[in-house]
């Protein structure tokens, strides 16, 4: 008791709260400083300034002396920030110092500390739940009774009087405890599920962030792939203006020195040409017609336009130098090609995966080269061992197989004859499995799979064509690479098992062929 009555005495009489930072006035009362400002600064406009407790008259704004020990005293009744925290719910009953209080009382409507609820009715009227604020939503709002039956048809919580008298009479109720149960059963299968999802949510979370490693890596890749590119480019086309420049200076050079060498000629002849003008002057002032007839130099410079037309015409006929653009054009034209062919290579993403040809599973009619690069149409049985793996009809695969990544490989194939290039599935019991490719049919290209046939054009301008696998992406595409690149055509399907390469050659003058580029 000793204790409240000095908590009471360590009260602002303005905020009623312990003091915060405690001062004094002249007359001797006591103020938070926070409290007594707020109350001087709203006198400030009807002055004289008065005290909020004894009402004594300031003239002026009365200073604030600082309470040193008052403040020692209150600081050790104010609750601290944990304790605040904790009592966030106090006990109605301790009324002169906040205590945190361990239960609530529905019909009561009161929390209480382990003190008062030694005390508090045991009845089973007395509904003790966990510390709250918010008792009042404990009781029916109509008669003022506890809660006690859940109506599942209007879903809200009643009293026993709202049960059988009032509107909800009739309607299926469950005490609260069932209800509850139900629900929270619900609640753990919702739980179940939203888990699973969450987990489901959290794989795909990683799976993009695998996916999101895998494209910065191959951006980094790539990255060094076109810087390298770039680097290799500018170091060609540096070579190649070096070449091109030092070429045309070469055939400067060459050209000048015929054309000086011309020059030097024409004002030799030029030199000759102007003495025996001189000379045909002198003798076309000459009065003596005996002299001008008789003269021995007469008859050479009368066939000396004839001389001159002919020294004119050998002079000409030298005259053969000049620049040669085409063949600079030419020269620069080819070597671009060659770096573009550099380019389009690079262009198809990676280098070439290498391919071989599988003996084993060729057709009896086909010759394959040593290397294994190369299959002609012979229609001459090879005599290879009988296999029920052997590729039918003309066909032969690939001995590599691919379930994963992008591949790239370039074929070349014969002017004359049908054939097919693509991806297949092994061939079981000799029968061919699902494929997609690119055909050559009497000149007619086409995309043949299983169900359809496109046609893609009605004329190959060039014998090489790129072939692109995305095993993941379920893309195999077809590329002509001819000048410029053209793409052909993008079988787009899901790969459920390993491809092969495959090919497949049909002519009647048994000259087909298909070559895979190394």
């Amino acid at each position: 008791m000793a204790s409240a009555d000095l908590r009471d005495e360590l009260s602002c009489s303005i905020c009623l709260s312990v003091y915060t930072n405690p001062v004094t006035l002249s007359c001797g009362h006591n103020f938070c400083r926070g409290c007594i400002d707020r109350a001087l600064n709203s006198q400030r406009g009807s002055r004289p300034y008065r005290c909020p407790d004894c009402r004594q008259i300031f003239n002026n704004r009365p200073s604030l002396y600082r309470n040193v020990t008052l403040k020692s005293l209150a600081e050790h009744f104010r609750p601290g920030p944990m304790q605040q925290g904790e009592a966030g719910v106090t006990c109605s009953y301790c009324l002169h110092c906040p205590v945190p209080a361990v239960k609530s009382c529905v019909m009561c409507e009161a929390s209480l500390c382990g003190e008062h609820l030694k005390v508090h009715s045991k009845s089973s009227e007395h509904v003790m739940i966990d510390p709250t604020n918010s008792l009042e939503n404990r009781k029916c709002s109509v008669h003022k009774k506890i809660l006690e039956y859940y109506c599942s048809k209007d879903e809200v919580c009643i009293c026993v009087y709202c049960r059988v008298d009032g509107d909800h009479n009739g309607h299926q109720v469950q005490s609260l405890e069932e209800a509850t149960k139900e629900k929270k059963k619900k609640l753990i299968n919702v739980l179940e599920k939203i888990t699973s999802e969450k987990k489901e949510t959290e794989k795909k979370i990683q799976n993009q962030h695998t996916h999101l490693r895998k494209e910065e890596e191959k951006a980094a890749k790539m990255k060094g792939k076109v810087t390298a590119l770039f680097i290799d480019l500018r170091r060609q086309l540096e070579d190649l203006e070096r070449r091109i420049v030092s070429e045309i200076s070469r055939q400067k050079e060459q050209v000048s020195i015929l054309i000086l060498d011309l020059i030097r000629q024409l004002e030799i002849k030029k030199k000759h040409l102007s003495g025996k003008m001189g000379q045909i002057e002198q003798l076309c002032k000459m009065t003596d017609p005996i002299t001008v007839l008789q003269d021995p130099k007469f008859e050479s410079m009368a066939h000396c336009g004839q001389e001159d037309d002919q020294d004119l015409r050998d002079l000409k006929a030298e005259d053969t130098s000049d620049l040669d653009e085409e063949l600079i054009k030419k020269t620069i034209h080819k070597q671009l090609s060659d770096v573009m062919t550099h380019v389009n290579a690079w262009l198809f993403l990676m280098d070439p995966t290498d391919l071989s040809l599988d003996v084993n599973l060729a057709a009896n009619n086909l010759c394959i080269s040593e290397d294994l690069k190369t299959v002609t149409l012979t229609y001459r049985d090879q005599k290879r061992p009988i296999s029920m793996e052997i590729f039918p009809e003309n066909g032969i695969l690939s001995i590599q197989s691919f379930s994963s990544g992008q591949h790239y490989w370039e074929v070349d194939t014969s002017k004359s004859g049908n054939w097919r290039l693509g991806m297949s599935y092994p061939c079981r019991n000799g029968v061919r499995g699902t494929s997609w490719a690119l055909c050559r049919n009497y000149n007619q290209c086409l995309a043949v799979d299983q169900c359809n046939v496109v046609h893609l054009c009605s004329k190959l301008y060039c014998q090489r064509f790129g072939v692109y696998l995305d095993y993941e992406a379920g893309q195999l595409s077809f590329y002509q690479l001819g000048d410029p690149i053209r793409h052909l055509h993008t079988f787009t399907a899901t790969f459920t098992s390993p491809l092969h390469a495959s090919f497949w050659l049909n002519s009647n003058d048994y000259a087909a062929w298909v070559k895979i580029k190394s």
